[in-house]
């Protein structure tokens, strides 16, 4: 890592720099050992459990859902209650207990026929097994995923109270998303070649082993992390704003914001709320200054009359919401087809130049991934040295606004691509016999890891900007949030679609289904999406950064 890029000036205590590399390592290694396992799951859940393809999918989504969601109540947990490193330190050893379990199945599975594609019935303990690595290793990321990133950022910070530059943080982030796409390229080339190869025992091992040795690296580095106290009573201070918001309806706000006098602590950045969200006003207005505080202009009851910074932290929550759903639809195309991805890449030709070798179904994604890095550097190199040359703008960067818009339209041709490519398997298997080649996927990769190379970064810049500092674990989980959101969505159609086909666009044999039917849909919302996000910008308004 480029430590000189990191620093804020000389007041960054030298003791925290080392510390980085040893959190990003972590989380790395973190991310091989479980996107190692998310390729194939459908075909281990598939073929060695007996579960249909729609049963299996939903389950993956489910899964998805709940550790892309889970990391949003470690984060308020982590800004509330443990702090970042107990909770991160907790989360992965959780999810290393978990891993084992998935390992275990290995030996106790049920055993299948595998011409017939027929199992046995899994008896209690089978199942017990496999549900269990689904709760924990979803409860582990949600300790290790919701505080990772601020924890990285806090390294960078000399106190609580002070802001890392806009250079500093948004290299933080790139190094950040280059850790976790060079795990992804591994867990989807490497680890998915082993699981192909030597079965699931030894491939479900190497993701405990790459798991072990993540929570190793993390707690080696522990005598020497910077760790900031959290802030009691987030959560509480969040409710505490609609409580008394509610109890002080019949407040009459004044268009004269000088007339009404607001709670405030002495010396706080805001002594007059802003005009945004005027209703949640009533919640730090004070009506009778006699009986609302004390002595010493304390709150005699905080779920009646709330401080001014309580009510502005709250709107800014709220403020980025309709920004952050917008990032549903490019998740449910990007990342929520994997497990369909798969079965396609299983019904076409894998062939290689190279005589004999054949790219497993599950490895298909790490096209996404290079096309991710490799865009980030032609982003950092080109794109960027480009525009500040023809705009005659030293440094300049393009908004996160524009990159994240720019992402969500690239996300239409990239679902149609894939939309086109389905269409064209049948046809071709169909009419002339032959079996499409599986680098017409390629298209679709490309196109994805650009869409998601524009949105991430940005739309966690954006996050981390305009929430307080008091929420930054908040701010960087809300990305796999709408991760979250996007699996139960997409949980959702395919149970929808399921019922009003007749089962007839998901089937289990894909020949005899019609997927591209499918992705046309998600192709319509995402052009819904586009316009829905133009319109939040709208409202919006300017950005801090």
């Amino acid at each position: 890592m480029d430590q000189e890029a990191l620093l804020v000036g000389e007041t960054i205590p030298k003791r925290s720099i080392p510390t980085i590399p040893f959190i990003l390592v972590s989380q790395g290694l973190e991310k091989l050992a479980y996107y190692g396992l998310v390729p194939n799951m459908i075909l281990y859940l598939t073929t060695e459990y007996g579960m249909g393809t729609a049963e299996a999918a939903n389950m993956l989504f489910l899964w998805s859902a709940a550790t892309n969601f889970l990391p949003l109540v470690g984060a308020f947990t982590a800004d509330s209650y443990t702090g970042r490193f107990p909770l991160i330190g907790f989360g992965s050893s959780i999810s290393l207990l978990g891993m084992l379990l998935l390992w275990l199945t290995t030996i106790i599975r049920p055993e299948c026929d595998k011409s017939t594609h027929v199992c046995q019935p899994t008896t209690p303990l089978q199942l017990l097994l496999l549900y269990s690595f689904f709760a924990l290793t979803a409860i582990g990321a949600g300790g290790v995923r919701s505080s990772c990133l601020a924890f990285a950022a806090d390294q960078l910070q000399p106190n609580h109270t002070s802001r890392i530059s806009t250079s500093a943080l948004e290299s933080l982030f790139n190094w950040y998303y280059f850790s976790v796409m060079l795990a992804c390229f591994l867990s989807q080339s490497l680890l998915v070649f082993v699981q192909t190869t030597y079965g699931w025992q030894i491939g479900f091992g190497v993701s405990v082993a790459a798991m072990a040795l993540s929570v190793a690296l993390f707690f080696a580095a522990s005598p020497y992390y910077v760790r900031f106290k959290c802030e009691s009573g987030l959560v509480a201070g969040l409710f505490q704003v609609l409580v008394a918001a509610f109890r002080n309806r019949h407040v009459d706000l004044s268009s004269e914001e000088h007339i009404i006098p607001y709670h405030h602590e002495t010396g706080s950045s805001f002594s007059v709320p802003s005009q945004k969200l005027r209703s949640l006003n009533k919640a730090c207005a004070i009506s009778n200054p006699k009986q609302d505080l004390t002595l010493t202009g304390n709150s005699w009851n905080p779920w009646k009359l709330c401080r001014v910074q309580q009510v502005e932290d709250l709107k800014s929550l709220i403020n980025v919401l309709p920004i952050w759903s917008t990032g549903i639809i490019l998740s449910l195309v990007t990342t929520c087809q994997v497990s369909f991805i798969v079965l396609q890449a299983k019904a076409m030709d894998r062939r290689t130049f190279i005589q004999g070798f054949e790219i497993p179904p599950g490895s298909y994604g790490i096209f996404m991934v290079i096309s991710f890095v490799f865009f980030l550097v032609l982003y950092d190199l080109v794109i960027v040295p480009l525009l500040s040359w023809s705009l005659r703008k030293p440094n300049f960067r393009l908004g996160v606004m524009v990159r994240m818009g720019a992402g969500y339209a690239i996300s239409l041709p990239c679902i149609s691509a894939l939309a086109a490519v389905e269409y064209a398997r049948k046809t071709v298997g169909d009419e002339k016999g032959t079996v499409l080649s599986a680098m017409w996927l390629l298209p679709y990769m490309v196109l994805g890891g650009i869409a998601e190379a524009l949105t991430a970064i940005s739309q966690n810049e954006f996050f981390y900007s305009e929430l307080p500092s008091s929420m930054s674990s908040v701010a960087t989980t809300l990305s796999g949030l709408g991760m979250a959101a996007a699996s139960l969505v997409s949980s959702w159609i395919i149970t929808a679609v399921d019922v009003a086909t007749y089962g007839s666009w998901i089937t289990e044999d894909i020949d005899e289904g019609h997927l591209d039917y499918y992705y046309w849909f998600i192709g319509g919302l995402s052009v819904i999406n586009i316009l829905y996000f133009v319109w939040c910008t709208k409202c919006y308004g300017k950005c801090k950064i």
